[in-house]
């Protein structure tokens, strides 16, 4: 009985310092890719379909978890649109018929300006810190790069588009290089690949990320970080709807 006992208390053990170790490594992961803090960059967004490509050029600024600002920068066509998220509401200024528009968590799971990231990959709703629970349940080289392969659960209270999240996390790093994402019928939706790793301000972080959807043959998204800051002086009060309409 005693066995039986310690055997059990060994088992709870070891699933809850499993437990413990894979959230800090996602926490350590998605604060070298966003910041402790805050950060701002700029970056070039490709899309990639069968017989057409689009390019999009756009300024990022974050603060914590509940703030963010997108800027399109260019082409000509989509210049001056913004996308604003302020702790629960998400909001879209569109210059050309100066209208505001507000996101319903509807359209969270849409693809963001035609592409395969979705509004809430840009506008950061879901937290992979916070809204999933995560499990180490491998080691993988991706790359070249020895990978802690961790699976993330969306907690039942966890508003998530995703029904499930696999990540793969450099052990020396913490680089996130490479993510599946999978409905809640756990069908793969799509994934994502870390690639040329440079090192940004004062850390290392793949410099371009693939977007590559399951289901659509020959399409995809290329995003090209071109600079990228971290932990920079940003005050709450530079993510309104005012400022939205000055940036540029």
């Amino acid at each position: 009985m005693k066995k039986s006992v310690l055997l059990l208390g060994l088992i709870f053990s070891f699933a809850f310092a499993n437990a413990q170790n894979a959230t800090e490594i996602i926490k350590k992961a998605d604060e070298k890719w966003n910041g402790e803090k805050s950060s701002r960059g700029t970056m070039t967004m490709t899309i990639v379909r069968p017989t057409w490509e689009r390019t999009i050029q756009f300024k990022i600024w974050t603060l914590g978890r509940d703030y963010s600002m997108t800027l399109i920068t260019a082409p000509a066509k989509e210049k001056g649109q913004a996308f604003l998220k302020r702790e629960t509401e998400m909001w879209n200024w569109i210059p050309n018929i100066s209208r505001m528009i507000k996101l319903p968590p509807s359209m969270m799971s849409e693809g963001w300006m035609g592409s395969d990231y979705t509004n809430d990959d840009i506008l950061k709703e879901s937290s992979m810190v916070v809204d999933f629970n995560h499990k180490i349940v491998g080691s993988e080289t991706i790359d070249g790069w020895d990978c802690w392969k961790i699976e993330m659960l969306p907690k039942p209270e966890s508003a998530v588009v995703w029904g499930k999240v696999i990540r793969w996390v450099s052990k020396d790093e913490y680089l996130i290089m490479k993510s599946e994402y999978y409905d809640e019928d756990e069908y793969l939706v799509k994934t994502e690949l870390g690639k040329e790793v440079k090192t940004m301000d004062d850390r290392k972080i793949p410099s371009k990320i693939e977007i590559i959807p399951a289901d659509k043959e020959d399409q995809k998204t290329i995003v090209e970080i071109n600079e990228m800051e971290f932990n920079i002086d940003i005050q709450n009060s530079f993510f309104s709807q005012q400022n939205m309409k000055r940036l540029r």
